[in-house]
């Protein structure tokens, strides 16, 4: 179906509700700074939260296709899904750090 359509906008709209959630957010960011795969004790660490909550949203996290889990040994080693969620991150920082328009420009750009 089209982008407008039901099918293609309740996954895109749970997505964008998983990512809303600052503590969610602070743990993608924290995957994404590493460049790499990070321990979840290091990502707890890093947020000064404990392991268990940060467990429990990257499960959801890895359930919205945002995260992946890798085990090893005893521990699970996190990452950005993919490139495409690495570049989302990205741009959304980017995003937020531009100066923002003031309410006279956004009015004509509409």
């Amino acid at each position: 179906m089209t982008m407008h359509g039901i099918p293609e906008t309740e996954p895109l709209a749970e997505m964008f509700r998983i990512l809303g959630d600052t503590t969610r957010l602070r743990i993608l960011l924290a995957c994404a700074e590493s460049h790499g795969d990070v321990a979840v004790g290091d990502i707890a660490k890093s947020l000064n939260l404990s392991q268990s909550l940060v467990s429990h949203h990257l499960r959801l996290l890895r359930a919205a296709r945002l995260a992946h889990g890798e085990r090893r040994g005893r521990n699970v080693y996190y990452s950005l899904a993919d490139a495409h969620v690495r570049r989302m991150i990205a741009d959304m920082r980017a995003h937020a750090r531009e100066p923002q328009l003031s309410r006279t420009r956004v009015r004509r750009a509409s």
